[in-house]
């Protein structure tokens, strides 16, 4: 369509003629002294140092002929609810939202549940029963995947599953769905709540396992050899980006499919780590700015080989698609640290956890 690309070349124009720079790595975002921007269509989100900064902006723009509405404090973008609170922690839920999947799916007055996946990977199921509901399936989970990609990361990993059956899913997708549903009717008024630790810390956690579907799908399937890998990036402490995905291709051991969620996870990392080398500099901070990134991993192997960086017979196969990262390491761009298995916090984004360590992973990321 023409008018969007026309919208944003009208936008991006005045923008630039009042002042701002745009972003080397995002489109969509701006800077100008004392003021950063970011844009979603024809919605703003400005962070300034001062109101004056604020100020100037709106009178600039209006004198190039845009007329816009200033909403005033962000207290919600997107659909997404931000509360301030004590401890200066800030709450992201997206009740609205729930409410409108629940209805869609007449599920509004249904029992809560504690978790939002079952301990078991959810299969194929060919010969289940067909679909029986009269809601739609693609529907339902194409909401739950906007959810669960903004403040509801706890139901990510489950999310994830159900989304892989949008083409043709059975009665125990629907059942894996309401299971999802029930948990937020439970949880419906929660969400993500950031804290910063006030140090200026960017952080990833990267976690993999090794074909978790064996013997859930059919052995004949492609898919019943392949692995899942997770990962979350974390800015002050503060979750900023997560993901549940299964490998494209089959891993042939533990080692490789953890060493692959670290190389994909890192495809996501090094962008955002420019990004935020670009804002530190942009925004013209007054003190000097040190940023601290780390990548944590809880493979042994996979630690082992990103570090040393040293190809054996068994691992020179992985040189063309996985080791790209290694100039980015060597340059010091981050650290990769080995850590225990309790401690990653990526854990919960690969496999399905009994309610006591689903609470737990919970508590550490989300805040509740």
């Amino acid at each position: 369509s023409i008018a969007p690309r026309a919208w944003y070349d009208h936008v991006c124009a005045a923008l630039l003629a009042i002042g701002f720079v745009k972003s080397e790595y995002d489109n969509c975002v701006f800077y100008r002294p004392g003021l950063m921007l970011a844009q979603w269509v024809d919605d703003f989100c400005c962070v300034y140092e001062t109101q004056e900064h604020m100020d100037k902006f709106v009178s600039d723009l209006r004198e190039h002929g845009l007329n816009l509405t200033v909403e005033g404090t962000l207290a919600e973008f997107l659909g997404i609810k931000l509360e301030r609170q004590q401890n200066n922690s800030f709450k992201l839920t997206q009740r609205g939202l729930i409410e409108k999947v629940l209805k869609a799916a007449e599920m509004s007055d249904c029992n809560p549940n504690s978790t939002p996946a079952s301990p078991q990977p959810l299969g194929m199921d060919p010969d289940g029963a067909p679909f029986n509901e009269k809601w739609k399936y693609s529907s339902i989970v194409g909401m739950l995947i906007y959810l669960s990609t903004n403040t509801r990361m706890d139901i990510g990993f489950a999310v994830s599953q159900v989304a892989r059956f949008n083409h043709a899913p059975k009665q125990s997708h629907a059942t894996a769905v309401k299971m999802i549903l029930r948990y937020l009717k439970g949880t419906i008024d929660q969400g993500t709540i950031l804290t910063p630790t006030g140090s200026l810390t960017f952080d990833l956690h990267c976690d993999g396992d090794f074909a978790g579907l064996y013997r859930y799908d059919p052995d004949t399937e492609p898919s019943s050899a392949k692995s899942r890998i997770g990962y979350v990036i974390l800015l002050s402490g503060c979750p900023l980006v997560w993901k549940s995905q299964l490998l494209q291709s089959v891993a042939l051991s533990t080692t490789e499919v953890e060493y692959a969620a670290l190389s994909i996870s890192l495809r996501t990392f090094i962008p955002l780590k420019y990004i935020l080398q670009e804002m530190v500099s942009k925004l013209n901070f007054t003190t000097a700015t040190t940023i601290t990134s780390r990548v944590f991993e809880d493979n042994a192997a996979a630690f082992l080989l990103a570090t040393i960086q040293r190809l054996t017979s068994r691992t020179r196969y992985y040189h063309a698609q996985y080791h790209w990262f290694w100039q980015h390491y060597r340059n010091g761009l981050f650290t990769i640290e080995h850590i225990p298995t309790q401690d990653m916090l990526a854990d919960g984004f690969t496999k399905a956890h009994p309610k006591q360590t689903f609470i737990h992973h919970r508590k550490k990321l989300q805040g509740w």
